[in-house]
């Protein structure tokens, strides 16, 4: 078998391995609805936490409400630095346009639905893992829902209820329940989210930018910035957090001002974007241009899960920054936790969604190099100017029954780069594809035969080219050309891209240090390191929406035991929040 059939083909095993695993983690039904719910409990279990503690929170990050000799390895400021240097990322700049890309301005809602209730999901889940946090053998403060799930979780709320219900026998197993099960596969699962979520989204859409605005190679960026990475990472979580401070807001304030220029230039756009992102919310993504439409479930689902890749609020990972920080009582660190859904999905995400749909970029075509992974051919011709057509595309993407959409099966005639068959339709990053050439190598064009399995290209050595929608940083950057800046606006998308990326590398490196410390102990920090710079390296030159694939199915890894965790600590949490204030009074 040639190489590139090779590839080829192990690259669509490891594509439905993910996609049948996503089915049933991520992108399944119940996940966004477990997410949001247990937000929403706690919302309202604590009253509000999120409104009510809002400005406590600014007062204890600048240190007014905390003791100069409390223990801790980083200030407050530190450690939210740390933890939205996490992660304000690739989420912030490409997620949201991924988000949009696959269901339109209703998504954008449902990224703003998972910030709001996130921000109490943040406050519980610092919380609870500051209050159970340790030190290592190193002496260096190690936290985490690992160690509140070991430490901290019982049985006994639940085995009490079955009693009252006169379940005893039930009751009695679970009152002899072990939690570490628990925390070891959190645990694990974070070491592959740090990969799969902290690394390998942020190495991959850093070198896709790199590439479109400076034409540099992605491996030149890969070797470059992971090279970059090690020498960080190797100080540990002091460095890190002097780093990411710095960081943090030079970031923010660049990309603020290219964000703001497209949107003085697009602003008789912006109601109407705000609007479209309203009154889509419970209904779906109508068609519009080359989009050709999300339903509600679609929607719902991408922007929620958009949502927490953006602040990760319920995932668990931030808790393990947090935990560092020097902090007398653990209800302190958890409302400055309160503030990072906010800047970052509030603010920042809200930014990058209202300029790419105040621009009218996420409705047009550009010409792009197709990716395998997002290539589909389907048996019939379809446009996206023919309502029938559209309809019947719009029900096929969605999962919809009823579309009467086949995949495309058979060999078809290429002359001089361009298909001469007919009665089929290439379908591209979920949009028709126009204009699409057929080449070989040195960009040659093709003339022969193509072989199609099921809506698959099977035949090695050709590549497409042609016009279709785009998404992730390439969706980003075409709207920040869209202002008085011109081409100049895709700078600060990249360079703002490279700090967010590069930054949240850092932070989920750390994290990955305390759960490889957690599992093995601090000897194997060394090695987890290696593997971790050498992963950046390699995801540079992999196919994004592959990586993007991989990164819903870790997130809800590490976020399901989690939620499941915090909802057994719920009554302990609440003592906790009224013995603080209990104390400050």
């Amino acid at each position: 078998m040639p190489w590139e059939a090779l590839v080829d083909a192990t690259t669509r095993s490891i594509e439905n391995f993910l996609n049948a695993l996503d089915g049933v983690l991520g992108s399944a039904f119940y996940f966004p609805w477990v997410l949001l719910g247990v937000g929403l409990f706690f919302t309202l279990y604590l009253g509000f936490p999120q409104i009510r503690y809002f400005k406590r929170a600014w007062g204890v990050l600048t240190g007014r409400h905390t003791p100069p000799d409390a223990e801790g390895d980083t200030t407050h400021l530190q450690a939210l630095s740390t933890a939205l240097s996490g992660t304000v990322g690739t989420g912030n700049v490409g997620g949201v346009a991924f988000a949009l890309f696959l269901g339109g301005p209703a998504a954008l809602f449902w990224m703003w639905a998972t910030a709001f209730v996130g921000m109490t999901t943040k406050f519980v889940e610092v919380t609870i893992s500051h209050k159970y946090r340790v030190k290592d053998d190193h002496g260096e403060i190690a936290g985490g829902p690992m160690y509140y799930m070991e430490r901290g979780l019982s049985a006994a709320p639940l085995a009490a209820l079955l009693e009252r219900r006169r379940f005893d026998g039930a009751a009695g197993i679970l009152r002899r329940v072990n939690f570490k099960w628990l925390a070891v596969f959190f645990a694990a699962a974070t070491v592959l989210s740090t990969i799969g979520s902290g690394n390998m989204p942020q190495s991959n859409n850093m070198a896709e930018g790199l590439k479109a605005s400076f034409d540099i190679p992605e491996w030149v960026s890969g070797l470059v910035l992971a090279s970059l990475l090690g020498l960080v990472i190797i100080g540990g979580i002091k460095r890190i957090a002097r780093v990411a401070t710095a960081i943090v807001p030079t970031m923010g304030i660049l990309y603020t001002i290219g964000a703001f220029a497209v949107l003085a230039d697009n602003h008789d756009q912006i109601l109407p974007a705000f609007a479209a992102v309203f009154s889509d919310a419970f209904t779906g993504s109508a068609a519009s241009g080359g989009f050709l439409g999300a339903t509600f479930a679609y929607a719902f689902n991408r922007g929620v899960a958009r949502g927490l890749f953006s602040n990760e609020a319920g995932q668990g990972s931030a808790p393990i920054a947090h935990a560092s920080a020097r902090a007398d009582e653990p209800v302190s660190e958890g409302l400055v936790s309160i503030l990072e859904p906010f800047i970052d999905t509030l603010v920042i995400c809200t930014l990058t969604g209202i300029v790419i749909l105040a621009s009218g970029v996420w409705t047009e075509k550009f010409e792009t190099d197709f990716d395998g992974f997002e290539t589909e051919f389907i048996a019939g011709v379809y446009t996206d100017q023919e309502p029938a057509d559209v309809e019947a595309l719009h029900r096929y993407l969605n999962g919809v029954d009823g579309s009467g959409v086949e995949p495309a099966n058979g060999s078809f005639a290429v002359t001089d780069g361009r298909l001469t068959a007919v009665g089929v339709t290439v379908l591209h990053k979920r949009s028709v594809a126009e204009d699409v050439i057929y080449l070989v190598e040195d960009d040659a064009p093709y003339t022969g035969t193509i072989e199609v399995e099921d809506g698959t290209l099977t035949t090695p050595g050709v590549a497409l080219h042609g016009r279709s929608l785009v998404h992730s940083v390439r969706l980003t950057t075409e709207a920040f050309k869209r202002s008085f800046f011109g081409d100049f606006g895709q700078y600060a998308v990249t360079i703002g891209l490279v700090l967010f990326a590069f930054s949240t590398a850092i932070a989920w490196s750390y994290y990955g240090d305390r759960a490889i410390t957690y599992l093995f102990g601090t000897r194997w920090i060394t090695p987890y390191r290696l593997v971790y710079v050498v992963g950046f390296f390699v995801a540079a030159v992999m196919d994004t929406s592959l990586v993007w694939l991989v990164s819903t199915v870790t997130l809800a890894l590490m976020a399901l035991p989690n939620l499941f965790g915090i909802m057994l600590l719920a009554r302990e949490m609440k003592a906790t929040v009224r013995e603080y204030w209990e104390t400050q009074k």
